[in-house]
């Protein structure tokens, strides 16, 4: 939900800032054209060795020319275009969730994310004594120069933007697997994922280590495979496979008449273990992999058109 969230204002300070952009278009274009007029008139001053403030004058006045340059620095954006000065605007909503989100969870850390730790532990502390200023000490090594101009200000260190960075870096974080959460499934420590050093010991001295030779580990493998095809078209032939048979080179596997109570236990575990996701989701993901939805046909007038090149096909109605 973290994730998602901040994508979605990420995404609302972008179109906020293109929308900006778009609506002060006509203003803009008004400026570049002057300026350009402007720019030419300056041109040939110079080549003939005329005023250039006199041929200014020419097109407008120069109280009309001062107001110009006003506007234009008005309508002027930052060197970058940067929409990251619009994050914020969302910063009461991120304000809902956030001091929860870091009181509940316990983070840790590898040495490359340490200071984006301390930075979580610091805003635990300034939202427990209910703080507001942000000490200069604040932990800052994390901060991309893209934040920087944004979280350093003449006042000090904006408590909205530093928030909203720590919050940001510890998604990237948690999945670049820099960062891990306790006793989460998702983000979890990566040595989690290994066996544990007693148990690899165990195995390595009961002889059953993989083998160390890819070459041999592959023939070794090879050789099981054919012997268990070999056994199962043994089975096939004599009509001894277990629940399933193959009835001219068709696989049919018939479904256990009782269930056992610990299938049942498992197939709700396993259901339990899905994340949940909308209908429309799961549909449009399906979508991009078989890509349905251009081999529907459409009724328009009573005429049959289908997003195919084939021939019409009337419709079928049915009762």
């Amino acid at each position: 939900m973290h994730e998602r969230f901040l994508g979605k204002l990420f995404n609302k300070a972008q179109r906020k800032h293109l929308a900006s952009f778009q609506e002060q278009g006509k203003a803009i274009n008004d400026k570049v054209r002057l300026y350009a007029l402007v720019g030419q008139a300056l041109i040939e001053a110079k080549q003939s060795a005329a005023d250039p403030f006199s041929e200014i004058e020419k097109l407008m006045t120069w109280e009309a020319f001062e107001t110009s340059v006003v506007e234009a620095a008005k309508l002027a954006r930052p060197e970058e275009f940067d929409h990251l000065a619009l994050v914020t605007q969302s910063y009461p909503q991120l304000r809902r969730y956030a001091p929860q989100l870091l009181e509940v969870f316990e983070f840790q850390s590898t040495s490359a994310t340490e200071e984006l730790l301390q930075a979580v532990a610091l805003l635990r502390e300034l939202n427990f004594k209910n703080a507001r200023r942000v000490p200069d000490n604040a932990p800052s090594g994390f901060i991309r120069p893209r934040w920087q101009k944004h979280v350093f200000t003449s006042e000090g260190i904006d408590r909205r933007f530093y928030e909203t960075c720590v919050l940001s870096e510890l998604g990237k974080s948690l999945r670049a697997g820099d960062l891990w959460v306790v006793g989460s499934r998702r983000y979890k420590d990566f040595e989690e994922y290994l066996l544990p050093t007693e148990v690899y010991r165990a195995i390595k001295l009961s002889g059953l280590a993989v083998e160390a030779d890819c070459s041999a580990y592959l023939q070794r493998r090879c050789e099981q495979l054919d012997a268990e095809f070999l056994r199962v078209d043994r089975l096939a032939k004599a009509g001894e496979l277990p629940e399933a048979s193959i009835v001219d080179g068709v696989l049919k596997i018939m479904p256990p008449d009782d269930q056992p109570e610990q299938l049942e236990q498992l197939t709700r575990q396993a259901y339990a273990m899905l994340p949940r996701i909308k209908i429309t989701d799961l549909l449009i993901e399906v979508d991009e992999w078989t890509n349905f939805t251009g081999h529907f046909t459409h009724l328009r007038n009573g005429e049959v058109v289908s997003d195919r090149a084939s021939p019409p096909v009337q419709p079928v109605r049915h009762q």
